[in-house]
């Protein structure tokens, strides 16, 4: 039930250090095109305020952490490898990079908004390059790829679809199942692009071409605007901001993955997402950190933060939907059998029933639901309404 999002962008960009930044993975970072070839996993955290304050209880974590009243909950994150201009058509690793990324919930694309990469990821000097380039080449990659799934088998589609009196949506759904996009979602691209009610056996070139083009535009997504401290990145930033229909938010990755590894070795106390960070008492810094730590104050102060955390609030929370809801077994302490209070933290999407609720917890418990509690007001949920954001529930069921 873990979610995943995909990390997408030109090839050296900054993808592995927003990756790094978020996980804190160790991986291959270098100042060259593909030093990415192999996709990374790992696991990032969307960060909540927990229900344990208002509730007044002090909670036991064990599928999440809770810091000063912050849940961070995980989800699964894919650094794939880099995109190149042609890569639908196999050019660079590009075939490798789309199909790592078909299981993606949801994309964060990361760009060089200070424009000091060219379109094959070679560096060259900050501003030389217009990012929304980068952007809408990435858009044209992923779209012609879903073209060409779309045109694989096509006649045999078509065959199908007239069988089935002409309703594309259910052959359109199966042809599309491995990229995570759901039956309502091809309802949506079809009635965006014009196509509701039209045979696939008129569709050309054209209306595919539509239809994968608004399938792109369905799947949840923002832009990290990464390396937004450099000067040349502003403009460029708000550029995005007025020409694009995704949320762009500027990240500096390098800053993050700096502050994280200073808060692991106890220099400083910050938690991902933090607008500031504060030398511990006692913390001896050299002079190289000390220099570090000051730029990074300015770019704190400049920005409200580094940027990686919010992108992934956004892109998780608003642009994917999704809730966060606690199961507990015992309604009265917020607890599981064995006593431990608000013990997991559960990423849903916001159309999430609670028996689909218990689906997700376990099969077996979705297939012996009998009802569900929100263990707060002790009131019974309806079945087929969707869950609130933060609800705590108890799920009754025979198994």
């Amino acid at each position: 039930m873990v979610m995943l999002v995909g990390v997408v962008g030109k090839t050296n960009v900054g993808k592995s250090t927003f990756f790094k930044a978020a996980t804190m993975m160790q991986v291959a970072i270098d100042d060259v095109p593909f030093t990415t070839i192999k996709p990374n996993r790992g696991m990032a955290s969307v960060r909540t305020p927990c229900v344990c304050r208002e509730l007044g209880v002090k909670d036991e974590p064990r599928n999440s952490k809770c810091i000063g009243g912050n849940r961070f909950i995980p989800f699964e994150m894919l650094d794939v490898a880099g995109l190149v201009k042609g890569a639908w058509k196999g050019r660079g690793l590009g075939n490798q990079f789309l199909d790592d990324l078909r299981q993606a919930d949801a994309m964060i694309h990361v760009v060089d908004a200070a424009g000091s990469t060219d379109e094959d990821g070679n560096r060259i000097s900050p501003g030389l390059r217009n990012p929304l380039e980068d952007v809408e080449e990435i858009q044209e990659e992923i779209t012609r790829w879903i073209e060409s799934i779309m045109k694989r088998d096509w006649e045999k589609s078509v065959r199908t679809s007239e069988t089935t009196r002409g309703d594309p949506v259910n052959v359109l759904s199966e042809k599309l199942a491995g990229l995570s996009i759901s039956r309502a979602e091809v309802q949506a691209a079809l009635d965006k692009s014009g196509l509701e009610g039209s045979r696939l056996s008129s569709w050309r070139d054209e209306e595919i071409m539509a239809f994968a083009e608004q399938i792109y535009e369905l799947k949840p997504k923002v832009i990290a605007a990464n390396k937004a401290d450099l000067k040349e990145a502003e403009r460029n930033i708000e550029d995005m901001k007025k020409s694009l229909g995704i949320p762009v938010i500027p990240t500096i990755a390098e800053a993050e993955v700096a502050l994280r590894l200073a808060a692991e070795k106890n220099l400083i106390e910050y938690l991902p997402g933090d607008e500031s960070f504060k030398v511990k008492a006692g913390a001896v810094l050299n002079s190289a950190q000390e220099d570090a730590l000051k730029r990074i104050d300015t770019i704190l102060k400049k920005w409200g933060s580094t940027g990686v955390q919010a992108a992934i609030n956004e892109v998780v929370l608003n642009q994917y939907g999704a809730i966060v809801v606690y199961p507990v077994e015992d309604a009265n302490k917020f607890s599981d059998s064995k006593g431990r209070v608000l013990p997991d933290a559960y990423l849903v999407k916001s159309t999430t029933t609670p028996k689909e609720l218990a689906f997700k917890i376990h099969s077996e418990i979705g297939e012996g639901y009998l009802y569900a509690v929100d263990a707060v007001t002790k009131q019974r949920l309806p079945e087929d309404r969707p869950l609130k954001n933060r609800s705590v529930v108890k799920i009754v069921s025979t198994k």
